[in-house]
């Protein structure tokens, strides 16, 4: 079996397109589902929506934001 820098040496090799369909492989076989952060994001999302219902949260405007990045 060749060593990493064999296979990033051939990889290195591929047409731009071919390299980021192997990028998003390698990085897809890394997302482990996890089911505490899931738990974990699932609570701070359901806090974040109950805030922003109750009008406790601070919003701002998708044109100010955009106006800041213009």
């Amino acid at each position: 079996m060749p060593d990493t820098q064999e296979i990033y040496r051939q990889a290195s090799q591929l047409p731009p397109l071919e390299r980021l369909h192997l990028a998003e492989r390698l990085l897809a076989d890394l997302d482990i589902p996890n089911p505490e952060i899931d738990t974990i994001w699932h609570n701070e999302a359901a806090q974040r929506w109950r805030a922003y219902k109750d009008g406790q949260l601070k919003t701002v405007s998708y044109e100010t934001v955009m106006r800041k990045y213009k």
